[in-house]
């Protein structure tokens, strides 16, 4: 089996998304039935997902697309130039990586989407106006054109089919196949950019600077803890994650309570210097109000790190057992503040928690199986 995953997205720099699609491929890749897989990248992204993710098996190809990095060229290449591409390298399905709008007839293969949330709908303030009313179409014409749609979490596909009733008279196949974790044949490299910069005693946060993640929320929080508003000593915060909406904001917020010199912003980490801050943190904090699924959370958890995480539908049906839940409804500063003092008391897991459900052999033969249903439609 041929399978097809464009990922060209907008970002320079890595996101959850193109993660997702790399994780795609290497689950795709160690199954029997997987022959081939092409992953369609713009030439923006060439040099992240040749140096950040490990693409290594024979089978996985990467197919770099010569467009302007824009939202007109890359939804026109969608629309008019995925198809003509995807008849011409002939796979046996193409499985869009997020969605985006594409006209079904127009390709001789069944087209299945993964579906990470709905923030279109449910964070407009993620996208801004009129921006948003774009990604709304783009997302109800992409769900509405699919051959089957795989969600990434059990509450995304709730919230699939709470905003499109109408899927159920399509009775095409939905499924949820969670994003996997895999660090096994990783090393764990401290990254070049803080090299002897930081002990043990640094709080990490993995997030792109959307509203939705919470990332003001948590750096007053590290700030009060500074400032002898509790017991535990940080010396470092780290937030590992592409700009986005939030940047200007989260920067102005750091520069106000003068922690310029205890916050260190990383992005486009090796896989290896992930892991070696997930080893080392002295936790993972993830206060989001919202998400669609939280690889982050799920691989600091499967390398042993504390975790404390926002109370939210989400992180209950992903986050492990010795998570420190705190409740964003009631004042959230000083429940989270609380949250990390408590969690930094307890001593770190002795071995890390990966759900079988995030182990890629599992999410691999999910796939296929949504494959097979699209198949014998």
């Amino acid at each position: 089996m041929h399978v097809l995953i464009p990922v060209l997205h907008r970002p320079t720099k890595p996101t959850g998304v193109c993660r997702h699609a790399a994780n795609l491929a290497q689950a795709l890749a160690i199954n029997e039935e997987v022959s081939k897989i092409t992953l369609l990248i713009g030439e923006w992204q060439e040099d992240y997902f040749a140096q950040v993710f490990d693409l290594s098996s024979p089978k996985i190809n990467l197919l770099t697309i010569d467009i302007p990095n824009s939202s007109l060229s890359r939804n026109r290449w969608y629309v008019l130039g995925l198809p003509k591409i995807a008849n011409h390298l002939q796979p046996d399905i193409v499985h869009l990586s997020f969605p985006f709008p594409f006209v079904r007839r127009w390709f001789q293969v069944p087209v299945v989407a993964t579906i990470h949330d709905l923030y279109p709908y449910e964070c407009p303030e993620n996208f801004g106006y009129p921006q948003v009313w774009f990604n709304q179409w783009f997302l109800r014409q992409c769900v509405g054109q699919s051959d089957g749609l795989s969600c990434v979490s059990e509450i995304t596909l709730e919230a699939v089919q709470g905003h499109f009733p109408w899927l159920k008279h399509r009775s095409i196949p939905l499924a949820v196949v969670y994003n996997s974790v895999d660090f096994v044949e990783v090393a764990s490299n401290c990254p070049r950019q803080i090299s002897g910069e930081i002990a043990d005693e640094f709080a990490l946060c993995v997030a792109q600077h959307r509203k939705n993640k919470n990332l003001d929320l948590l750096i007053q929080v590290f700030a009060r803890l500074g400032q002898g508003h509790g017991h535990s000593h940080l010396s470092k915060l780290v937030l590992v994650g592409s700009p986005g909406p939030e940047t200007t904001n989260i920067q102005s917020l750091i520069q106000q309570l003068k922690l310029e010199d205890r916050v260190i912003f990383l992005s486009a980490l090796h896989d290896s210097e992930l892991r070696w801050l997930y080893e080392h943190c002295a936790l993972f904090a993830i206060p989001s109000a919202m998400e669609g699924f939280c690889l982050p959370l799920v691989e600091a958890q499967a390398l042993g790190a504390r975790v404390v995480c926002s109370d939210i539908p989400i992180f209950r049906e992903i986050a492990g057992p010795e998570c420190c839940f705190f409740n964003l409804n009631c004042d959230p500063a000083q429940v989270l503040t609380q949250a990390l003092e408590t969690a930094l008391a307890q001593p770190k897991p002795e071995t890390g928690f990966v759900n079988p459900d995030f182990l890629k052999e599992n999410t691999s033969q999910q796939y296929l199986q949504l494959y097979d249903q699209v198949f014998h439609l």
